[in-house]
């Protein structure tokens, strides 16, 4: 059997696009969900990150194990929907913000307004959502985003 040259001019970025590109097109993440039945679930709730900071390489190498399990039930057979989300709670967005205005901890913060520093602190953990869901993509990482759970929200709270 002869297989075809490979030219040693390969465009990665352009293979990248296509394939991403093809995956949007044919709808791929959505048709292994609704391909599975749905009488056999594997419910995969990502681990959400915090979005008031750029992802680095560290956020990658999650992102690629936490697609593994899921890739792997899918293709068992089970109907694997991904549910993504966002972690904006904590104390790294309090660090941030305090960063950001130059606070010190919490007096200083009563002294600003607990109210608007709250709100500030809301705001940021949205700063880089599109950073977040850029490099996911790239990185081929399938998660259900149209209507991902907010730590923030009630429903998720209660």
């Amino acid at each position: 059997m002869k297989f075809d040259k490979v030219s040693p001019q390969v465009d990665f970025p352009g293979l990248e696009e296509e394939i991403l590109g093809l995956w949007e097109k044919t709808g791929a993440f959505e048709k292994s969900v609704r391909s599975r039945p749905e009488d056999r679930p594997f419910v995969f709730y990502e681990g959400p990150p915090t979005a008031n900071g750029r992802p680095g390489f560290h956020h990658a190498l999650a992102r690629a194990f936490k697609d593994l399990i899921p890739r792997y039930k899918t293709m068992q057979g089970y109907r694997v929907e991904r549910k993504g989300g966002w972690d904006c709670h904590g104390l790294p967005v309090e660090i941030q913000v305090e960063k950001e205005l130059g606070l010190e901890g919490k007096a200083d913060i009563e002294i600003y307004g607990v109210e608007e520093f709250n709100r500030l602190c809301r705001e940021s953990v949205f700063r880089y959502v599109e950073d977040w869901q850029k490099m996911s993509e790239r990185l081929g990482f399938w998660v259900d985003m149209e209507d991902p759970y907010r730590t923030l929200d009630g429903s998720y709270i209660e």
